[in-house]
């Protein structure tokens, strides 16, 4: 059931916001964009770009002469987050005047739009502006909701709508979003001007009203019923991961899928495994049912028309999961050399691999680029589970057929994308940083992540490390492991894969210091300051070097070795030792593990203030050496304070050079005694 979030107190804080005495037309946008927040809200509404929204308000033009304005979602928002530059403005009288036309291509009315807007460095309005434009009402709302998807693929779908709703919804037969659809809805409206909304068949809802509150309150109104009539109770349930015993099965996969270049990156993957996926992966009907197509149109552009569909036993034959890969890719071609063939051959084939894995006894598997992509995927798959689910019990799921999705998938507003844009370098990339919560872990997390990488903490500190992540924000995961502990490397391999499917470079970061003369020291404190410094780096770089090999591609394992390997210091052998065993342990490493494609290399850093050098510790050093603090910070060639940052820059610098392996770069603003060579 759809929770009616309107709250006349949040409504009006959006209106007191504009200040005093603020137009009628920036009152209605301010109600416009907390209503349109409020739909977005609900997954079971919209999801991830899906829906759109407008208001018609009156504003002067540039000679004071007051117009018709449509504010109308754009492109590249979302509603959940919306403000009111994400509803651009544009001239109504103009796209008015379009319903005269025979027909429009979808470029020219884009142009057209863009040509109306009130801004011109606006987003290009919705793909469905003209029919928001062409019905009369001052607010719409257009939504995909789960029980209307339900309704809108069912095989009499127009009956069983006159039963939940009688005469109040009209009924618009499928045709491609855009100027003909527009048309059409408005002469199916105009037949029954006293209708409360529209049912698209094949598509979604729309409710309309003379205020932000009516037409929400319908929107939520009719989902509601709708939801009733199919007894769906609760919400769609949305990532849930579970762990898995197949955490190995899923590195394989995502390596099957990756492309044939060894160094271009893998798919992330977003692994959904509750109850009700469950559920319906062991249905008998399930390898027919993930021919069917997809619940909403758009949907394909995000999932393609179909999933690939592996059992539990697939996964763990590496030979099984390739052969059913290449399998799907060349039943993908054969669907685009036939379908392109019908359409005139003027489309550009897009990737053949999957979005979507269905695995009956694991779960549902999204796929993307990039994190934010493979958890878009995935949502849209749950969702289209439940479509499914409820719809073929209830008379059947019976969606688009091939002809309509390839025509939604090779779109030309969609293909007039293809290439543009280059995504940051380590898009794609799965980063595992131990000691991820500590200054220069985070540091290099944030480095990393802000080149478009996945991040995966690892870290002691439960507290620390949720406020780490909370400053990295939700695409990126961590786990608490105290990374001396025997089983800690594994527990966190298996950790990031499930998350994100495996693991292409790891920072192995995770240190401290234990000062003391070594002959004072007790054998017990040494054997702890290995156990670290050194045997948790040897036992993280094993796992990372497993997971390689069942992603069957290279990789990379960088570790923060010190200064402190190469030039001892007084009173820390205790620290020196286990990282001059670490500095072998990377080029032994890099020996054995080169022909496999995985590089190893490190950084050796000096005086940086973390963890490991506190500003008590920085006095005391400081007063020892007869100098203040920051000049004893500022002890190098360069006579310039090294901070963590500048590590973090250097394991990027290390991660994209890529034939260097069994190098260490040093980053101590200059220290001879410390120099490699």
């Amino acid at each position: 059931m759809i929770e009616n979030r309107w709250r006349d107190t949040e409504a009006q804080k959006w209106v007191d916001e504009l200040g005093s005495n603020p137009s009628d037309a920036d009152v209605a946008l301010a109600h416009r964009v907390y209503s349109s927040r409020i739909i977005g809200q609900d997954p079971d509404l919209v999801m991830h770009g899906g829906g759109n929204t407008s208001v018609k308000v009156t504003r002067p033009d540039l000679f004071g002469d007051p117009q018709r304005v449509l504010h109308v979602k754009g492109s590249g928002w979302d509603l959940d987050t919306i403000q009111a530059p994400g509803l651009p403005g544009i001239w109504l009288e103009p796209l008015l005047k379009l319903r005269t036309l025979d027909g429009l291509p979808d470029e020219d009315m884009v142009n057209f739009q863009r040509n109306n807007l009130l801004n011109s460095s606006a987003p290009n309005p919705s793909i469905e502006t003209l029919l928001h434009a062409f019905l009369p009402h001052t607010f719409i709302d257009h939504t995909h909701a789960t029980p209307f998807l339900v309704l809108a693929n069912l095989p009499n779908a127009e009956e069983v709508a006159r039963q939940i709703f009688g005469d109040r919804l009209a009924i618009v037969p499928y045709i491609m979003p855009g100027f003909a659809l527009a048309k059409l809805a408005a002469e199916v409206y105009e037949l029954n001007p006293d209708v409360e909304g529209l049912l698209l068949l094949k598509h979604g809802h729309f409710a309309f009203g003379p205020d932000a509150k009516t037409s929400y309150d319908l929107i939520v109104q009719h989902t509601n019923q709708a939801a009733d009539y199919f007894k769906m109770a609760g919400s769609t349930s949305l990532r849930v991961r579970v762990p898995t015993t197949m955490a190995a099965g899923l590195a394989t996969l995502r390596g099957a899928l990756g492309p044939d270049d060894p160094d271009a990156p893998m798919p992330v993957l977003s692994l959904r495994n509750g109850p009700d996926v469950l559920a319906f992966l062991d249905r008998d009907d399930v390898d027919e049912l993930a021919t069917r197509g997809v619940a909403s149109p758009d949907h394909v552009i995000r999932t393609k028309a179909k999933p690939l569909v592996l059992s539990r036993d697939d996964l763990k034959s590496d030979e099984t999961v390739k052969a059913k890969v290449n399998a799907f890719r060349a039943d993908y071609e054969a669907y685009f050399t036939r379908q392109n063939e019908r359409v005139g051959n003027d489309r550009t084939r897009l990737s053949t691999l999957p979005n979507l894995v269905w695995v009956k006894g694991v779960g549902i598997i999204g796929l993307g680029a990039h994190d934010k992509a493979a958890d878009i995927s995935a949502d849209l798959g749950e969702q289209n589970l439940r479509v499914r689910f409820v719809g073929e019990d209830a008379g059947g799921f019976r969606p688009l057929g091939e002809d309509d999705l390839f025509e939604l998938e090779y779109w030309s507003l969609e293909q007039a994308k293809l290439g543009k844009g280059k995504p940051p370098p380590f898009t794609g990339r799965v980063v595992m940083v131990t000691g991820g919560a500590g200054v220069i872990g985070l540091a290099t997390a944030k480095a990393f992540a802000a080149l478009g990488a996945s991040t995966f903490l690892v870290d002691r500190q439960a507290d620390q490390l949720a406020a780490a992540l909370e400053t990295l924000g939700s695409a990126h995961d961590g786990i608490a492991l105290d990374v001396t502990q025997e089983a800690a490397a594994r527990q966190a391999a298996d950790a990031v894969t499930q998350r994100f499917g495996g693991l292409d470079i790891l920072v192995s970061n995770a240190g401290a210091a234990l000062g003391g003369a070594l002959a004072d020291l007790d054998e017990s404190d040494l054997r702890a300051a290995f156990e670290l410094n050194f045997f948790s780096h040897q036992r993280f770089a094993d796992q990372a070097a497993q997971l390689f090999a069942r992603q069957g591609r290279g990789g990379q394992i960088l570790f923060n070795i010190s200064k402190q390997a190469v030039n001892p210091g007084k009173n820390f052998g205790a620290y020196g030792l286990p990282k001059a065993t670490t500095l072998f342990l990377m080029r032994q490493l890099a020996l054995e593990l080169g022909e496999r494609g995985i590089r190893v290399n490190g950084i050796n850093a000096d005086r940086i203030r973390s963890g490991l050098l506190t500003d008590s510790f920085i006095a005391e050093r400081a007063k020892a050496r007869g100098a203040d603090e920051a000049s004893y910070m500022a002890g190098n060639l360069l006579k310039r304070e090294v901070e963590a940052r500048h590590v973090a820059d250097a394991f990027v610098a290390l991660a994209q050079m890529a034939r260097t392996t069994a190098h260490v770069v040093t980053v101590d603003g200059g220290n001879i005694e410390a120099a490699l060579r």
